[in-house]
């Protein structure tokens, strides 16, 4: 699987009391991990190996998410290397009641793909095969290069 479209993964996180600061809003902290987790297995989709994170660029929390809304996280591979793999994550507040959502915080990761005993390996280059992929990836290389 090497195709910008079939690394897309998105998933949700019910903010709870648990995962809030003292304004009742999400932790950045817990934002940070939640979008480590989806960058990884977008990654993970696309090297087919264990991949492990290597850096994370600018990560500016634009508004908060409020306990009782959901952290609704897209990721998906824009590029690689040899063995990284760079991944464009992006998180929205959603409130699941009226489906509205508005972006909180994006960032750029990079992970690496690691071996059975650690070391990096290899991954496939990445294929482009759609509008909607040649889109995605032309939006990220901008924002990255914006530094949004």
């Amino acid at each position: 699987m090497t195709d910008l479209i079939e690394t897309l993964v998105e998933n949700r996180e019910m903010v709870q009391p648990n995962h809030a600061n003292m304004l009742d809003t999400a932790h950045g902290g817990n934002v940070m991990k939640w979008m480590d987790e989806v960058g990884a297995m977008s990654a993970m989709r696309f090297s087919g190996e264990t991949c492990i994170t290597a850096r994370v660029d600018r990560m500016n929390f634009e508004r908060p998410i409020s306990v009782g809304d959901t952290a609704y996280i897209t990721a998906y591979v824009y590029d690689a290397g040899t063995s990284s793999v760079r991944v464009r994550i992006i998180t929205e507040r959603e409130d699941l009641r009226t489906r509205e959502r508005e972006k909180t915080t994006e960032s750029f990761f990079v992970y690496v793909a690691i071996d059975d005993d650690g070391a990096p390996t290899t991954v496939p280059k990445l294929t482009v095969s759609t509008e909607e992929g040649e889109r995605l990836r032309t939006e990220a290389l901008e924002r990255e290069a914006d530094g949004r």
